[in-house]
C-alpha cells in the first residue's frame, strides 16, 4: 500500500474563473491563500480537493466549501518527464470559514 495520497483516483475538473477582485487589498485582509493542484471532491459536488503538492512524498491535502472561495489564480503547471501535466492554483478562502486538512501517516507504535 503506498501512504501517499494518490493523485490519480481523483478526476480532474475546469476552473471556473472567477471575476478579479476590484480591492486586492480587502482580499488579502479578509482571506487566506493556499496553492495547489485542485480536484473534484469524490463525494460532494460543493467541495473541492486541493493536493498541496502532488510529487511530494509527504503530501496532503485540504478541502474547501466552493463558497468559501472568493477568487482562484492560475500558476504554472507541473510537468513530469511523462509528460504528465497537474495543472497548479492559488485559491483565496474566506477567513473564519471551515475546512479540512488530510495529513495521511503510517500507523505505529511510537517508542
Amino acid at each position: 500500500m503506498n501512504n501517499s495520497l494518490s493523485i490519480k483516483e481523483y478526476e480532474t475538473f475546469e476552473i471556473t474563473k472567477f471575476k478579479r477582485p476590484d480591492d486586492l487589498r480587502h482580499l488579502k485582509k479578509n482571506h487566506v491563500a493556499f496553492s495547489g493542484s485542485p480536484r473534484k471532491h469524490p463525494y460532494d459536488a460543493f467541495r473541492v480537493v486541493l493536493v498541496s503538492d502532488p510529487y511530494s512524498r509527504n503530501n496532503f491535502y485540504y478541502e474547501f466549501q466552493i463558497d468559501d472561495i472568493a477568487y482562484v489564480e492560475e500558476l504554472p503547471n507541473l510537468a513530469t518527464m511523462e509528460d504528465e501535466v497537474i495543472p497548479m492554483v492559488r485559491i483565496w478562502v474566506r477567513k473564519s470559514s471551515m475546512a479540512i486538512r488530510c495529513i495521511p501517516f503510517i500507523v505505529a507504535d511510537v517508542m
